[in-house]
């Protein structure tokens, strides 16, 4: 925690703008009167390990799960990774203070491969821009949180969330804890994809020396895209950040932003583990562009229910030699805590090189049950044009029990993690 702030501290004092995806994101431009932008984005992409299979336990030789291309368990696959279309603009011309934003998801993903149906709506929400520093949206909408997942996912670095992002943060929701036996526990629907339904109090206030500040209060149903609430209750969502300004705008203008947010609510299961349960998160971070440089850090904490990976690190559904069904599992009550370090530099207007240490501790308050993930992730953009470009990465990706002792079966499990490849295009449209 020490080395994550003295390096917030160290950015900080830079002399660097960051996007502002309150804005960005469901809100026009003062004075705009475009009734109806239509935009969207396609993300083709190649992912590759060496399909390394599963080296004890009694799942021994089948497939592992952290070895596989999601959602279709494949390890090596061309795949249309995302495809979204929308429209966005001042739907009521006799009030242009008031604006809509739409999206929907074609894409072969958690969000499509999850539940009935192939596409998916992500987005639907109106902002109402009445009030001077009491912006209201209303809708299904990203929720205010980790720049990460906050971000519009066009303009990312990487191919692949950071680990501590992807499972903590990534919701997956499930009717059990995986206890029984008997059962995969699937996903009782789509991944919430960072989203959720409710209402946001938001606004940005800016100063005449620069600088930016940022606030949003959220309160959601907790339950995900595509659904209403399940249980009643209500999730909290707090968010604030400060920005200094340099010029530029858009969402790779130069910048300089410190955030901190949480999130707050509670879980319903309603199969083995029955009941309601806090499910806590939390961040504060720093992320950098100026001129050619680029740089980011990030550290969060999870508290409540945790996502807890696979039985043996199979794929939900197989059958193991003791006659168990592998599933997806849940802690209802863990701790975690991890973080992501990012650098990047553009050689040219086309070429940017980057590099992104992260690191997941799951399940930190359990010493035989904790895990620990670290990958660290070599990138290159290539952008044939601003709205058109090619990203290839790759993983070196390790994993360990670091309460357990090396050859228990658990760490010659987690020794079979591959390194993975991927490339994707993007076309912004």
């Amino acid at each position: 925690m020490k080395k994550i702030l003295l390096l917030l501290v160290g950015i900080s004092v830079l002399p660097v703008n960051a996007a502002n995806w309150l804005m960005l994101q469901g809100t026009e431009p003062e004075g705009s009167s475009d009734r109806a932008k239509v935009w969207g984005f396609v993300q083709p992409e190649y992912v590759r390990t060496s399909d390394t299979k599963i080296k004890a336990g009694p799942w021994a030789g089948q497939k592992a799960i952290f070895n596989q291309n999601r959602p279709d368990s494949v390890a090596d696959e061309f795949n249309v990774r995302r495809a979204r279309i929308g429209v966005r603009g001042v739907g009521f011309p006799l009030d242009s203070k008031t604006n809509y934003f739409m999206l929907a998801e074609f894409g072969n993903n958690g969000i499509t491969k999850n539940g009935s149906g192939s596409a998916k709506i992500t987005d639907m929400s109106v902002t109402m821009n009445h009030i001077p520093g009491f912006r209201i949206r209303a809708g299904q909408f990203k929720f205010p949180g980790s720049e990460e997942a906050l971000r519009a996912i066009h303009v990312a670095n990487y191919n692949h969330f950071s680990n501590f992002t992807n499972q903590m943060i990534l919701e997956r929701f499930f009717d059990g804890t995986g206890a029984a036996t008997n059962t995969a526990n699937v996903l009782n629907g789509p991944v919430g994809a960072f989203r959720d339904i409710g209402v946001q109090i938001f606004d940005t206030f800016k100063q005449e020396n620069g600088w930016e500040y940022s606030y949003a209060v959220m309160v959601g149903n907790g339950n995900g895209i595509a659904r209403g609430d399940n249980d009643d209750n209500k999730d909290t969502y707090l968010y604030f950040s400060a920005e200094k300004v340099y010029g530029g705008k858009g969402p790779r203008r130069d910048h300089l932003k410190l955030f901190v947010w949480s999130q707050d609510g509670e879980r319903t299961l309603t199969k083995e583990g029955a009941g309601e349960y806090d499910r806590e998160r939390s961040g504060i971070g720093v992320t950098y562009k100026q001129g050619k440089y680029r740089a980011g850090a990030e550290f969060m904490r999870a508290d409540g229910m945790i996502f807890n990976g696979t039985d043996g690190a199979a794929l939900p559904g197989s059958e193991g030699s003791n006659g168990n069904i592998a599933s997806f599992n849940i802690a209802t009550e863990g701790e975690a805590d991890g973080y992501y370090l990012h650098f990047g530099y553009a050689i040219t207007p086309e070429l940017e090189l980057d590099i992104r240490h992260d690191v997941l501790n799951r399940l930190t308050d359990n010493n035989t049950a904790e895990r620990e993930f670290t990958t660290t992730t070599l990138g290159a953009q290539y952008f044939f044009n601003k709205k058109s470009r090619l990203t290839l990465n790759y993983e070196s990706r390790d994993a360990e029990a670091p309460g357990l002792a090396g050859n228990h079966n658990a760490n010659v499990i987690l020794s079979g993690i591959d390194d993975r490849i991927s490339a994707q295009l993007l076309f912004i449209f």
